[in-house]
């Protein structure tokens, strides 16, 4: 993500703007500021890059452009020495034309390096010629500013014009107002028919009004009164809550009105989730780098591998470190693309793919072979794990090798030298690429992630765990050995920086995984003195790739293992969850985040409070966590101040423009839209790029977002905001079916290799079972032989046991017990936790 470039834009650009159009202009009494927009006089002072020529023609300055550009800058029209005034508003206006039609840059900025940017617009040249005017206020006094039109980029050659050029001081600022559609907000993708069903009522009214929920064909079927919540402070809005929960009827096209209004269309069905939990899932297929999207897995996404050396692109199999950092390189293709653009890391790779790999290890029954229609699907293991294999390969990748300074450590990132624009299909990128110094956070994030992926693939692929576990410890040990190794604040061109100067939860991270996969002393020892594994973790804000305290405390909380206080660890979660459900209910529009300020990624953090409320909710069963967490998915699906879903595709309005440089369909039509299923940032009060700073100064915290690709501090799309909506929403497509009964497994006996085991099923419900299934996974690599009492089948590390003829059935009280014989080629081999009978977990 994008947040490397904050610090570089934030420094001056702090103003208002918005596009007014062309016929209505803004009164500008100032003095003119360009000289020759007309283009009587020829074209000087207008200058061009060397690969365009000016000319005049029909009283318009016109330029062919050439093609095969990879950036916007790389063609420029300009005019130098415009002055400025703090604190002014400005009219900007031109015509322009494209033949054929294209999408270039209009700025207003900074001559010489950083190049910042006052104003930015993205105006479309069409054939027959359009119109725009802007305003815009200065944030600073310049004598020597710039209006540049940047034209490149382009695959094609163009020919383009302007005319009627004009800066004048002396305007209205424009205010912008977005969009929100009907005041009455509901989740657009739909409700659940037994879960809770809220909706937010914008209005100035402070009494109760009625309500009614009306089916498709407009019959009203249910009726109601508001509840006044007062004004939100995220919003600025009064609002109302609608409670239609006891409505439970499945159908389509259902709507809310009230208020004189009424609401976009939902629907109400019990798979609402699952095509959501898919396609977050399949979002990682087309960030792949190092190999062809094929466009017959993901129509209208197929592009040639980026970064494998082929021209343009200088590849990543043999990257070099920035000058002075090492004397080798490495073979780093693969893995994903981290967010918009070209960059890969460790830290945020990190949590992305473990976030991945903790949904598959909550329900591993859950995930298939063939189910994201990937390039390895039909290998028998289930596709959510080839998929997190592209990002684990990578991050082994960086580990610094054998006899060189820092080995063992992991490099923090790889990305090109120099910022690119947009739109950049990654085959095209020219830049060079290079390896950034080591850092303790990536390596603990390796660390972590490859002692998770040990025990994971330990099933499917003994080698591939093996090798993970080695890297693992080797990068603890790395770890312990360079404990405060940082990166650099200031490393932030052509990539993020991502540093952290406090890697104690990341060391607390690590060390849990390592002890859930190995149970070895040393590790439950470092997790038992980390004042993480006692402190409160459970920030308002939520928990991130810089916070990942969290992600130890959620593992040792609910994956089998033998820390002697586990039950506390357990009973923690709870207390974090109940933090955020007392915010979720106190919040008019039922957030459990309710911060003053909306954070980078607000999204994303929304969605992790949420993970905290789901993982409560199997550790108690409890109905109160499962409702937070389908009520906290309505904020994302539009029942927000914005009254639209952060998800593409889901949702009659929804975002469809997250900054991408090659999901850039609004810069190129040729392109296509980010995939149904990816994640917009959110709102973030920061708002530190240009657009968002034109548009939403002074925003309240949930209308700090517009959905524009060069919003990237609001709009952004990142692989560590995609996996928790992926990890959410199989939890919510998790139908969550309870059953009345109770499993007593109990290990006979062990020897080296092997071990027996006996489970007893007993019915504690009213009802008799007539022939039974239970089903329960195993940590890692163990495997079911001989079998008594049940016939017992595997796949991968889920084991399923059937009944006999003669003890299938279970009334009220009886009891089933049958044993196994089993084989364990490495500790630990705790007892499984979690059993479903006939489908249904048991309670």
């Amino acid at each position: 993500m994008t947040r490397r470039r904050a610090a570089l834009l934030a420094l001056l650009t702090t103003f208002a703007l918005s596009a007014v159009p062309a016929t209505a202009h803004a009164a500008d009494e100032g003095p003119e500021q360009i000289v020759n927009g007309t283009f009587d006089d020829g074209t000087a002072p207008w200058w061009g890059t060397e690969n365009v020529t000016l000319a005049v023609d029909d009283g318009r300055l016109c330029a062919d452009i050439p093609g095969g550009t990879a950036n916007p800058w790389d063609v420029i029209i300009g005019q130098n020495d415009i002055p400025l005034v703090a604190g002014e508003t400005y009219a900007f206006r031109f015509s322009g034309s494209g033949t054929p039609a294209k999408v270039g840059k209009a700025l207003i900025q900074l001559p010489v390096d950083p190049w910042t940017q006052y104003f930015a617009a993205n105006p479309e040249f069409g054939v027959s010629g359009n119109e725009y005017s802007y305003t815009f206020t200065a944030p600073v006094s310049l004598p020597d500013a710039q209006v540049v039109f940047q034209l490149g980029g382009s695959a094609e050659p163009w020919r383009f014009c302007m005319d009627d050029v004009s800066l004048r001081g002396g305007a209205e600022p424009e205010e912008y107002v977005p969009d929100t559609g009907p005041r009455v907000r509901v989740n657009m993708v739909g409700y659940l028919p037994d879960g809770p069903k809220k909706a937010t009522l914008v209005t100035s009214e402070t009494q109760p009004l009625e309500w009614e929920l009306k089916n498709d064909d407009g019959r009203t079927v249910a009726r109601g009164r508001t509840v006044p919540r007062g004004e939100d402070a995220s919003s600025g809005q009064n609002v109302h809550t609608l409670d239609f929960g006891a409505y439970r009827k499945e159908g389509t096209g259902y709507t809310l009105s009230a208020d004189g209004e009424t609401s976009r269309p939902f629907d109400i069905k019990k798979d609402l989730y699952d095509e959501l939990r898919t396609d977050a899932l399949k979002f990682y297929y087309p960030q792949r780098s190092g190999i062809e999207i094929l466009d017959s897995l993901r129509p209208g996404y197929g592009r040639p591998a980026g970064h494998v050396g082929v021209a343009p692109n200088q590849g990543d199999m043999e990257v070099p470190c920035q000058p002075g950092v090492c004397d080798y390189t490495l073979n780093v293709k693969g893995g994903w693309y981290d967010a918009g653009d070209h960059g890969k890391y460790v830290v945020n790779g990190g949590i992305s793919v473990h976030q991945l790999m903790s949904a598959y290890e909550r329900n591993k029954a859950a995930f298939t072979d063939g189910q994201l229609e990937i390039p390895e699907s039909g290998n028998g293991r289930p596709d959510i794990l080839d998929e997190a294999r592209w990002e684990l390969e990578f991050l082994l990748s960086m580990q610094v090798p054998d006899g060189k300074p820092f080995a063992g450590m992991a490099h923090h990132k790889i990305h090109d030298r120099e910022w690119t624009g947009l739109p950049l299909l990654p085959h095209l990128d020219p830049q060079p690429r290079e390896l950034h110094p080591p850092s303790t956070a990536a390596t603990l994030n390796l660390a972590a992630t490859a002692a998770q992926a040990a025990r994971l693939f330990a099933p499917y692929d003994a080698e591939f765990a093996e090798k993970s576990l080695t890297a693992a410890r080797k990068a603890w040990a790395a770890a312990k050995a360079n404990p405060d190794t940082y990166a650099d604040p200031d490393d932030g061109v052509g990539g993020g920086a991502y540093n952290d100067d406090d890697v104690t939860d990341e060391f607390y991270w690590a060390a849990a995984e390592l002890f859930i996969t190995t149970g070895e002393k040393e590790f439950q020892d470092f997790v038992l003195a980390s004042p993480h594994h006692t402190g409160d973790i459970w920030r308002d804000r939520g928990f991130d790739w810089g916070n990942t305290a969290q992600l130890g405390r959620l593992e040792l909380a609910t994956v089998p293992n033998a820390l002697p206080d586990r039950e506390r660890v357990r009973q923690s979660v709870v207390e974090g969850a109940e933090k955020y459900l007392a915010i979720q209910r106190a919040h008019p529009y039922g957030i459990p985040y309710d911060v003053p300020d909306y954070d980078w990624g607000s999204n994303n953090l929304i969605l992790n409070n949420l993970v905290v409320l789901a993982t409560a909710y199997d550790l108690t069963g409890e109905e109160k966590y499962r409702a937070a967490v389908r009520e906290g998915m309505d904020y994302i699906l539009g029942r927000n101040a914005l009254n639209q879903s952060y998800v593409t595709g889901y949702g009659e309005v929804a975002s469809k423009n997250q900054h991408s440089r090659w999901y850039a369909r609004q810069l190129n039509p040729d392109l296509p839209h980010p995939p149904r299923g990816t994640l917009a940032g959110g709102p973030n009060s920061s708002i530190q790029d240009p657009i968002a700073q034109r548009l939403l100064k002074g925003c309240k915290p949930q209308f700090c977002y517009i959905d524009d690709i060069e919003s990237w501090s609001t709009n952004e799309l990142t692989i560590n905001w995609n996996s928790p909506l992926a990890w959410v929403s199989a939890f919510l497509a998790d139908r969550g079916e309870r059953s009345d009964c109770r499993v007593r497994y109990s290990a006979h006996g062990a020897w080296p290799g092997g071990f027996t085991a006996q489970i007893v099923i007993e019915n504690a419900g009213k009802k008799a079972v007539d022939g039974w299934e239970l089903r329960w996974s195993f940590l890692a690599g163990q495997r079911v032989g001989h079998a008594w009492g049940a016939a017992i089948s595997q796949s991968g590390s889920v084991v399923t046991a059937r009944s006999t003829d003669w003890n299938g059935r279970l009334k009220p009280g009886d009891v089933a017990t049958f044993g196994f014989n089993g084989t364990n080629p490495s500790e630990p081999n705790p007892a499984p936790e979690v059993f479903h009978l006939n489908g249904a977990r048991c309670r």
